[in-house]
Protein backbone atom coordinates (compact mmCIF):
# COMPACT_ATOMS: atom_id res chain seq x y z
CA UNK A 1 0.00 0.00 0.00
CA UNK A 2 1.33 3.76 -0.80
CA UNK A 3 0.73 6.05 2.16
CA UNK A 4 3.06 8.90 0.72
CA UNK A 5 0.99 12.56 1.19
CA UNK A 6 1.78 14.15 -1.42
CA UNK A 7 5.04 15.90 -2.43
CA UNK A 8 7.90 17.48 -0.37
CA UNK A 9 7.38 21.74 -0.99
CA UNK A 10 3.14 21.03 -2.01
CA UNK A 11 0.35 22.19 0.35
CA UNK A 12 -0.08 20.90 3.04
CA UNK A 13 3.78 20.32 3.22
CA UNK A 14 3.73 17.13 5.63
CA UNK A 15 6.88 15.70 3.74
CA UNK A 16 8.85 19.05 4.19
CA UNK A 17 8.05 23.07 3.30
CA UNK A 18 11.16 22.45 1.05
CA UNK A 19 10.84 20.99 -2.56
CA UNK A 20 14.45 19.76 -1.94
CA UNK A 21 14.94 20.44 1.59
CA UNK A 22 18.73 20.05 2.84
CA UNK A 23 19.70 18.86 -0.66
CA UNK A 24 19.87 22.68 -1.20
CA UNK A 25 20.74 24.02 1.89
CA UNK A 26 21.01 22.43 5.87
CA UNK A 27 19.11 23.41 8.61
CA UNK A 28 20.48 26.47 10.50
CA UNK A 29 23.39 25.18 13.48
CA UNK A 30 22.76 26.91 16.84
CA UNK A 31 24.24 26.59 19.65
CA UNK A 32 22.07 28.14 23.16
CA UNK A 33 24.58 30.25 24.86
CA UNK A 34 24.99 33.03 27.07
CA UNK A 35 26.46 33.11 31.04
CA UNK A 36 27.51 35.67 33.02
CA UNK A 37 28.51 39.25 31.03
CA UNK A 38 28.29 40.41 27.56
CA UNK A 39 32.09 39.90 27.11
CA UNK A 40 32.34 36.35 28.56
CA UNK A 41 29.22 35.46 26.73
CA UNK A 42 30.83 37.03 23.65
CA UNK A 43 34.12 35.08 23.92
CA UNK A 44 31.80 31.82 23.77
CA UNK A 45 29.94 33.31 20.65
CA UNK A 46 33.13 33.74 18.29
CA UNK A 47 34.46 30.55 19.52
CA UNK A 48 31.30 28.77 18.14
CA UNK A 49 31.19 30.78 14.87
CA UNK A 50 34.79 29.21 14.71
CA UNK A 51 33.81 25.89 15.26
CA UNK A 52 31.13 25.73 12.88
CA UNK A 53 27.94 26.94 13.97
CA UNK A 54 26.02 28.71 11.28
CA UNK A 55 23.46 30.99 13.62
CA UNK A 56 23.94 32.16 17.50
CA UNK A 57 21.21 31.56 20.06
CA UNK A 58 21.38 33.65 23.28
CA UNK A 59 20.50 32.76 26.16
CA UNK A 60 19.59 35.51 29.10
CA UNK A 61 19.51 35.48 32.51
CA UNK A 62 16.44 35.28 35.33
CA UNK A 63 16.69 38.98 35.78
CA UNK A 64 16.55 40.07 32.33
CA UNK A 65 13.83 37.48 30.95
CA UNK A 66 11.63 39.42 34.22
CA UNK A 67 12.50 42.77 33.71
CA UNK A 68 15.11 43.43 36.47
CA UNK A 69 18.49 45.07 36.51
CA UNK A 70 21.53 43.58 37.26
CA UNK A 71 21.65 45.45 40.38
CA UNK A 72 17.75 44.75 41.62
CA UNK A 73 17.36 43.23 44.94
CA UNK A 74 15.09 40.22 43.37
CA UNK A 75 18.21 39.84 40.83
CA UNK A 76 21.23 39.07 43.59
CA UNK A 77 22.51 35.40 43.26
CA UNK A 78 20.86 35.13 40.07
CA UNK A 79 22.86 37.65 37.69
CA UNK A 80 24.39 35.36 34.48
CA UNK A 81 23.54 32.01 35.81
CA UNK A 82 20.95 30.77 33.58
CA UNK A 83 22.13 33.35 30.43
CA UNK A 84 23.74 36.20 29.78
CA UNK A 85 22.98 39.49 31.63
CA UNK A 86 21.83 42.11 29.60
CA UNK A 87 20.81 45.64 31.46
CA UNK A 88 21.11 48.11 28.69
CA UNK A 89 22.18 48.98 24.96
CA UNK A 90 26.14 49.06 26.03
CA UNK A 91 26.12 45.19 27.31
CA UNK A 92 24.24 44.33 23.87
CA UNK A 93 26.84 46.15 22.05
CA UNK A 94 29.38 44.20 24.07
CA UNK A 95 27.50 41.19 23.49
CA UNK A 96 28.25 41.77 19.82
CA UNK A 97 31.38 43.16 19.35
CA UNK A 98 33.67 42.11 16.38
CA UNK A 99 30.46 39.76 15.44
CA UNK A 100 28.83 41.72 12.20
CA UNK A 101 25.24 41.17 12.74
CA UNK A 102 24.64 41.83 8.93
CA UNK A 103 26.20 38.59 8.29
CA UNK A 104 25.18 35.90 11.13
CA UNK A 105 21.31 34.64 12.30
CA UNK A 106 20.34 35.41 15.95
CA UNK A 107 17.91 33.61 18.07
CA UNK A 108 16.99 35.31 21.10
CA UNK A 109 15.41 33.65 23.82
CA UNK A 110 13.25 36.16 25.31
CA UNK A 111 9.37 36.67 25.87
CA UNK A 112 8.32 39.33 28.65
CA UNK A 113 11.20 41.92 27.65
CA UNK A 114 11.46 40.92 24.21
CA UNK A 115 10.43 44.42 22.75
CA UNK A 116 13.44 45.31 24.81
CA UNK A 117 16.15 43.12 23.76
CA UNK A 118 14.84 43.46 20.10
CA UNK A 119 15.18 47.41 20.23
CA UNK A 120 18.64 46.50 21.99
CA UNK A 121 19.88 44.53 18.93
CA UNK A 122 18.09 46.56 16.11
CA UNK A 123 20.38 49.14 17.65
CA UNK A 124 23.72 47.46 18.02
CA UNK A 125 23.17 46.55 14.11
CA UNK A 126 22.72 50.26 13.13
CA UNK A 127 25.30 51.18 15.26
CA UNK A 128 27.77 48.34 13.22
CA UNK A 129 26.52 50.14 10.06
CA UNK A 130 23.70 47.10 9.03
CA UNK A 131 20.51 47.74 7.11
CA UNK A 132 17.33 46.67 9.54
CA UNK A 133 15.33 45.21 6.60
CA UNK A 134 18.23 42.83 5.96
CA UNK A 135 18.71 41.28 9.31
CA UNK A 136 18.19 37.73 10.28
CA UNK A 137 16.87 36.18 13.21
CA UNK A 138 14.38 35.27 15.72
CA UNK A 139 12.57 36.36 19.02
CA UNK A 140 11.07 33.96 20.90
CA UNK A 141 8.30 36.93 22.34
CA UNK A 142 5.87 33.88 23.02
CA UNK A 143 4.26 34.66 26.23
CA UNK A 144 1.19 32.38 26.91
CA UNK A 145 3.71 29.13 26.92
CA UNK A 146 4.89 31.65 29.69
CA UNK A 147 1.69 31.53 32.13
CA UNK A 148 0.85 27.80 30.92
CA UNK A 149 4.11 26.03 31.60
CA UNK A 150 8.15 28.48 32.19
CA UNK A 151 6.79 31.46 34.71
CA UNK A 152 9.26 34.07 33.38
CA UNK A 153 5.95 36.51 32.82
CA UNK A 154 5.62 40.18 33.32
CA UNK A 155 2.41 41.73 32.69
CA UNK A 156 -1.35 40.29 32.66
CA UNK A 157 -1.78 38.39 29.54
CA UNK A 158 -3.89 40.66 27.88
CA UNK A 159 -1.59 43.76 27.71
CA UNK A 160 0.93 41.14 26.99
CA UNK A 161 -0.72 40.60 24.08
CA UNK A 162 -0.63 44.13 22.62
CA UNK A 163 3.19 44.37 23.00
CA UNK A 164 2.99 41.02 20.64
CA UNK A 165 1.42 42.37 18.20
CA UNK A 166 2.82 45.67 18.17
CA UNK A 167 6.17 43.96 17.60
CA UNK A 168 4.35 42.22 14.38
CA UNK A 169 3.26 45.30 13.49
CA UNK A 170 6.74 47.55 13.74
CA UNK A 171 8.91 44.52 12.78
CA UNK A 172 6.55 43.82 9.72
CA UNK A 173 7.83 47.59 8.40
CA UNK A 174 11.24 47.89 9.81
CA UNK A 175 12.68 44.45 9.66
CA UNK A 176 11.12 42.33 7.29
CA UNK A 177 13.39 39.22 7.51
CA UNK A 178 12.90 38.58 11.38
CA UNK A 179 11.20 36.31 12.59
CA UNK A 180 8.91 37.91 15.52
CA UNK A 181 8.30 34.99 17.11
CA UNK A 182 8.81 31.75 18.40
CA UNK A 183 5.71 29.69 19.06
CA UNK A 184 7.05 27.52 21.23
CA UNK A 185 5.78 24.03 22.25
CA UNK A 186 9.71 23.03 23.62
CA UNK A 187 8.73 24.58 27.27
CA UNK A 188 5.64 22.55 27.47
CA UNK A 189 7.09 19.40 26.41
CA UNK A 190 9.97 19.97 29.28
CA UNK A 191 7.05 20.65 31.58
CA UNK A 192 6.12 17.12 31.13
CA UNK A 193 3.51 17.02 28.23
CA UNK A 194 2.39 13.90 25.73
CA UNK A 195 4.47 14.87 21.98
CA UNK A 196 0.86 15.27 21.41
CA UNK A 197 -0.29 17.83 24.07
CA UNK A 198 3.07 19.43 23.26
CA UNK A 199 2.04 20.38 19.76
CA UNK A 200 -2.31 20.46 20.63
CA UNK A 201 -1.29 23.89 23.17
CA UNK A 202 1.58 25.19 21.07
CA UNK A 203 -1.30 25.33 18.18
CA UNK A 204 -4.04 26.64 20.76
CA UNK A 205 -0.89 29.70 21.78
CA UNK A 206 -0.87 30.63 17.77
CA UNK A 207 -4.19 30.43 16.90
CA UNK A 208 -4.64 33.01 20.21
CA UNK A 209 -1.67 35.31 18.46
CA UNK A 210 -3.38 34.91 15.12
CA UNK A 211 -6.62 35.87 16.23
CA UNK A 212 -4.78 39.19 18.11
CA UNK A 213 -3.01 40.56 15.71
CA UNK A 214 -6.12 39.88 13.28
CA UNK A 215 -7.96 42.09 15.71
CA UNK A 216 -5.66 44.67 16.25
CA UNK A 217 -6.20 45.33 12.22
CA UNK A 218 -3.21 43.53 10.55
CA UNK A 219 -3.82 41.36 7.69
CA UNK A 220 -3.16 37.67 7.91
CA UNK A 221 -0.98 37.49 4.93
CA UNK A 222 0.93 40.78 6.29
CA UNK A 223 2.41 38.82 9.56
CA UNK A 224 2.37 35.42 9.01
CA UNK A 225 5.10 34.81 7.14
CA UNK A 226 7.14 35.43 9.63
CA UNK A 227 5.74 33.30 12.25
CA UNK A 228 8.16 30.31 13.71
CA UNK A 229 7.83 27.26 15.85
CA UNK A 230 10.26 25.91 18.24
CA UNK A 231 9.56 22.53 19.24
CA UNK A 232 11.13 19.84 21.21
CA UNK A 233 12.82 16.79 20.04
CA UNK A 234 12.85 13.84 22.92
CA UNK A 235 13.23 9.75 23.17
CA UNK A 236 10.61 8.25 21.14
CA UNK A 237 12.21 8.48 18.01
CA UNK A 238 9.20 7.67 15.63
CA UNK A 239 7.21 9.47 17.38
CA UNK A 240 9.48 12.63 17.16
CA UNK A 241 9.73 12.28 13.64
CA UNK A 242 5.69 11.60 13.05
CA UNK A 243 5.04 14.56 15.30
CA UNK A 244 7.13 16.97 13.35
CA UNK A 245 5.57 15.75 9.99
CA UNK A 246 2.00 15.96 11.48
CA UNK A 247 2.44 19.51 12.66
CA UNK A 248 3.39 20.79 9.10
CA UNK A 249 -0.07 19.42 7.75
CA UNK A 250 -2.10 20.69 10.99
CA UNK A 251 -0.67 24.10 10.15
CA UNK A 252 -0.91 24.13 7.08
CA UNK A 253 -4.98 23.63 7.29
CA UNK A 254 -5.67 26.16 9.94
CA UNK A 255 -3.89 29.02 8.36
CA UNK A 256 -5.75 28.19 5.05
CA UNK A 257 -9.07 26.79 6.35
CA UNK A 258 -9.60 28.80 9.41
CA UNK A 259 -7.56 32.32 8.69
CA UNK A 260 -7.86 32.39 4.96
CA UNK A 261 -4.37 32.70 4.47
CA UNK A 262 -3.49 33.12 0.62
CA UNK A 263 0.39 33.65 0.41
CA UNK A 264 1.78 30.17 0.57
CA UNK A 265 4.45 31.45 3.10
CA UNK A 266 1.96 31.44 5.58
CA UNK A 267 0.99 28.09 5.42
CA UNK A 268 4.45 27.03 5.89
CA UNK A 269 5.59 25.79 9.65
CA UNK A 270 9.00 26.68 9.57
CA UNK A 271 10.69 25.58 13.03
CA UNK A 272 13.45 25.57 15.21
CA UNK A 273 14.53 22.01 17.63
CA UNK A 274 15.80 21.79 20.73
CA UNK A 275 16.84 18.66 22.46
CA UNK A 276 15.41 17.15 25.04
CA UNK A 277 16.58 18.64 28.14
CA UNK A 278 14.82 17.16 30.68
CA UNK A 279 16.19 14.08 29.31
CA UNK A 280 19.79 14.54 30.44
CA UNK A 281 20.71 12.61 33.16
CA UNK A 282 23.16 13.48 35.95
CA UNK A 283 23.95 9.85 36.15
CA UNK A 284 26.70 8.97 33.69
CA UNK A 285 26.15 11.73 31.61
CA UNK A 286 28.52 10.84 28.86
CA UNK A 287 25.38 8.63 27.53
CA UNK A 288 23.45 11.68 27.16
CA UNK A 289 25.56 12.40 23.97
CA UNK A 290 23.61 8.80 22.52
CA UNK A 291 20.27 10.68 23.49
CA UNK A 292 21.24 14.00 22.11
CA UNK A 293 22.46 12.04 18.78
CA UNK A 294 19.05 10.33 18.39
CA UNK A 295 17.22 13.10 18.89
CA UNK A 296 18.79 15.53 16.69
CA UNK A 297 18.29 12.73 13.89
CA UNK A 298 14.88 12.68 14.40
CA UNK A 299 14.62 16.66 14.26
CA UNK A 300 16.37 15.95 10.60
CA UNK A 301 14.37 13.99 9.64
CA UNK A 302 11.43 15.77 10.53
CA UNK A 303 12.23 18.22 8.45
CA UNK A 304 13.82 20.65 10.96
CA UNK A 305 14.90 24.27 9.83
CA UNK A 306 17.16 25.02 12.85
CA UNK A 307 18.37 22.70 15.25
CA UNK A 308 20.06 22.92 18.91
CA UNK A 309 21.80 20.25 20.62
CA UNK A 310 22.17 19.93 23.96
CA UNK A 311 25.62 19.19 26.08
CA UNK A 312 26.27 16.39 27.65
CA UNK A 313 26.92 17.88 31.12
CA UNK A 314 23.65 20.05 31.34
CA UNK A 315 22.19 18.18 34.23
CA UNK A 316 24.86 19.09 36.02
CA UNK A 317 25.79 22.56 35.41
CA UNK A 318 25.88 25.13 32.09
CA UNK A 319 27.82 22.97 29.41
CA UNK A 320 31.93 23.50 29.24
CA UNK A 321 33.60 24.76 26.21
CA UNK A 322 34.76 20.29 25.05
CA UNK A 323 30.70 19.60 25.64
CA UNK A 324 29.66 22.59 23.75
CA UNK A 325 32.07 21.28 21.14
CA UNK A 326 30.59 17.56 21.22
CA UNK A 327 27.41 18.59 20.88
CA UNK A 328 27.65 21.02 17.57
CA UNK A 329 29.70 18.10 16.21
CA UNK A 330 26.80 15.69 16.57
CA UNK A 331 24.56 17.83 14.22
CA UNK A 332 27.50 18.28 11.94
CA UNK A 333 28.29 14.29 12.10
CA UNK A 334 24.69 14.16 11.04
CA UNK A 335 24.61 16.63 8.31
CA UNK A 336 27.74 15.81 6.40
CA UNK A 337 28.68 11.68 7.55
CA UNK A 338 25.55 10.39 8.11
CA UNK A 339 23.92 10.42 4.14
CA UNK A 340 19.85 11.35 5.89
CA UNK A 341 20.09 14.87 4.08
CA UNK A 342 21.07 13.01 0.44
CA UNK A 343 16.97 12.40 -0.04
CA UNK A 344 13.61 14.29 1.17
CA UNK A 345 11.77 12.72 3.85
CA UNK A 346 13.22 9.61 3.27
CA UNK A 347 10.66 8.34 6.04
CA UNK A 348 7.83 9.09 3.81
CA UNK A 349 5.43 6.00 2.67
CA UNK A 350 6.46 4.25 5.66
CA UNK A 351 3.04 2.84 7.18
CA UNK A 352 4.02 3.36 11.01
CA UNK A 353 5.56 6.62 10.18
CA UNK A 354 2.77 7.84 8.14
CA UNK A 355 -0.23 5.88 10.93
CA UNK A 356 1.77 8.02 13.32
CA UNK A 357 1.53 11.11 11.81
CA UNK A 358 -2.38 10.14 11.77
CA UNK A 359 -2.68 9.39 14.86
CA UNK A 360 -1.15 12.65 16.66
CA UNK A 361 -2.84 14.96 13.71
CA UNK A 362 -6.29 13.50 15.20
CA UNK A 363 -5.36 13.84 18.62
CA UNK A 364 -4.05 17.39 18.51
CA UNK A 365 -7.45 18.37 16.89
CA UNK A 366 -9.25 16.83 19.54
CA UNK A 367 -7.20 19.28 22.00
CA UNK A 368 -7.83 21.74 19.91
CA UNK A 369 -11.29 21.22 20.06
CA UNK A 370 -11.83 20.77 23.70
CA UNK A 371 -9.81 24.18 24.13
CA UNK A 372 -12.16 26.22 22.11
CA UNK A 373 -15.61 24.27 24.53
CA UNK A 374 -13.61 25.60 26.76
CA UNK A 375 -13.69 29.72 25.51
CA UNK A 376 -10.61 29.70 23.80
CA UNK A 377 -6.81 29.62 24.74
CA UNK A 378 -6.84 32.73 26.93
CA UNK A 379 -10.08 31.26 28.95
CA UNK A 380 -8.07 27.53 29.19
CA UNK A 381 -5.46 29.24 30.51
CA UNK A 382 -6.94 31.50 33.08
CA UNK A 383 -8.68 28.18 33.77
CA UNK A 384 -5.71 25.94 34.43
CA UNK A 385 -7.25 23.74 32.07
CA UNK A 386 -4.10 23.45 29.78
CA UNK A 387 -1.52 23.82 33.12
CA UNK A 388 -3.77 20.86 34.15
CA UNK A 389 -3.27 18.67 31.14
CA UNK A 390 0.30 18.58 31.64
CA UNK A 391 0.59 18.24 35.14
CA UNK A 392 -1.36 14.90 34.50
CA UNK A 393 0.68 14.00 31.96
CA UNK A 394 4.43 14.65 33.88
CA UNK A 395 3.29 12.35 37.03
CA UNK A 396 1.83 9.73 35.07
CA UNK A 397 5.72 9.63 33.13
CA UNK A 398 7.06 10.20 36.15
CA UNK A 399 5.22 7.16 37.96
CA UNK A 400 6.49 5.23 34.93
CA UNK A 401 10.06 5.74 35.41
CA UNK A 402 9.55 5.11 39.30
CA UNK A 403 7.88 1.95 38.80
CA UNK A 404 10.37 0.67 36.47
CA UNK A 405 8.11 0.71 33.52
CA UNK A 406 9.56 3.38 31.62
CA UNK A 407 13.48 2.95 31.61
CA UNK A 408 15.80 5.33 31.64
CA UNK A 409 19.48 3.62 31.08
CA UNK A 410 21.36 4.69 34.19
CA UNK A 411 18.95 5.79 36.47
CA UNK A 412 16.49 2.46 36.78
CA UNK A 413 18.57 0.60 34.97
CA UNK A 414 22.09 -0.38 34.34
CA UNK A 415 23.51 1.81 37.05
CA UNK A 416 26.87 2.31 37.94
CA UNK A 417 28.06 2.26 41.47
CA UNK A 418 31.16 3.87 41.29
CA UNK A 419 30.44 7.35 38.77
CA UNK A 420 33.50 9.20 37.97
CA UNK A 421 33.35 12.65 38.76
CA UNK A 422 32.43 14.92 35.42
CA UNK A 423 34.67 18.32 35.37
CA UNK A 424 31.71 21.04 35.20
CA UNK A 425 31.75 24.88 34.13
CA UNK A 426 32.02 27.15 37.39
CA UNK A 427 30.48 30.60 36.97
CA UNK A 428 32.76 32.86 38.78
CA UNK A 429 31.28 35.12 41.29
CA UNK A 430 33.04 37.83 40.75
CA UNK A 431 31.24 38.50 37.40
CA UNK A 432 28.03 39.57 39.46
CA UNK A 433 29.82 42.38 40.90
CA UNK A 434 31.56 43.63 37.74
CA UNK A 435 28.09 43.60 35.93
CA UNK A 436 26.76 45.56 38.47
CA UNK A 437 29.60 47.86 38.29
CA UNK A 438 29.18 48.34 34.11
CA UNK A 439 25.61 49.21 34.91
CA UNK A 440 26.69 51.82 37.76
CA UNK A 441 28.70 53.06 34.98
CA UNK A 442 26.46 53.09 32.25
CA UNK A 443 23.91 55.67 34.26
CA UNK A 444 26.77 57.67 35.35
CA UNK A 445 27.60 58.24 31.84
CA UNK A 446 24.45 58.99 30.19
CA UNK A 447 22.08 62.01 29.98
CA UNK A 448 19.48 61.19 33.27
CA UNK A 449 17.11 64.19 31.17
CA UNK A 450 17.00 62.49 27.85
CA UNK A 451 16.49 58.82 29.99
CA UNK A 452 13.74 60.95 31.76
CA UNK A 453 12.35 62.35 28.91
CA UNK A 454 11.57 59.00 26.85
CA UNK A 455 10.90 57.19 29.56
CA UNK A 456 7.77 59.46 30.39
CA UNK A 457 7.28 59.49 26.49
CA UNK A 458 6.56 55.33 26.80
CA UNK A 459 4.77 55.38 29.62
CA UNK A 460 1.89 58.18 28.01
CA UNK A 461 2.49 55.81 25.00
CA UNK A 462 1.16 52.60 26.60
CA UNK A 463 -1.64 54.39 28.57
CA UNK A 464 -3.05 55.07 25.09
CA UNK A 465 -3.48 52.92 21.79
CA UNK A 466 -0.32 53.39 19.75
CA UNK A 467 2.37 51.15 18.79
CA UNK A 468 5.22 50.95 21.84
CA UNK A 469 7.55 49.83 19.45
CA UNK A 470 8.63 53.17 18.84
CA UNK A 471 8.89 54.37 22.14
CA UNK A 472 10.68 51.60 23.37
CA UNK A 473 13.45 52.41 20.76
CA UNK A 474 14.12 56.12 21.55
CA UNK A 475 14.31 54.65 25.42
CA UNK A 476 17.27 52.05 24.72
CA UNK A 477 18.39 54.45 22.50
CA UNK A 478 19.40 56.61 25.14
CA UNK A 479 20.60 53.83 27.49
CA UNK A 480 17.56 53.42 29.56
CA UNK A 481 17.62 49.92 31.11
CA UNK A 482 15.77 46.72 30.85
CA UNK A 483 14.36 47.65 34.43
CA UNK A 484 13.54 51.19 33.84
CA UNK A 485 11.47 50.31 30.72
CA UNK A 486 9.80 47.37 32.07
CA UNK A 487 8.94 49.33 35.30
CA UNK A 488 7.51 52.12 33.11
CA UNK A 489 5.09 49.29 31.67
CA UNK A 490 4.42 47.88 35.13
CA UNK A 491 3.45 50.82 36.23
CA UNK A 492 0.80 50.90 33.32
CA UNK A 493 -0.36 47.45 33.00
CA UNK A 494 0.10 45.89 36.45
CA UNK A 495 1.77 42.47 37.07
CA UNK A 496 0.09 38.85 36.56
CA UNK A 497 -0.45 37.17 39.41
CA UNK A 498 -1.24 33.27 38.86
CA UNK A 499 -4.64 32.16 40.76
Amino acid sequence: MNHLPGNPGEFPYTRGVYRDMYRSRLWTMRQYAGFGTADESNQRYRYLLSQGTTGLSVAFDLPTQMGFDSDHAMAAGEVGRAGVAISSLADMERLFQDIPLADVSTSMTINSTASTLLAYYALVAQRQGADRRQLSGTIQNDILKEYIARGTYIYPPRPAMRIITDIFAWAGREMPEWNTISISGYHIREAGSTATQELAFTFANAIAYVEAAIAAGLAVDAFAPRLSFFFNSHNDFLEEIAKFRAARRIYAHLMRDRFGAKDARSLMLRFHVQTAGSTLTAQQPDVNIVRTALQALAAVLGGAQSLHTNSRDEALALPTEESARIALRTQQIVAYESGVTNTVDPVGGSQCIEELTDSIERGVHAYLKSIEEAGGTLRAIETGYIQNQIQNAAYDYQRGIESGQRVVVGVNRFQQEEERVVPTFRLDPALERSQVESLREVRAGRSRSAVAEKLAALEQAARGSGNLMPPILDAADVYATVGEIADRLRAVFGEHREV
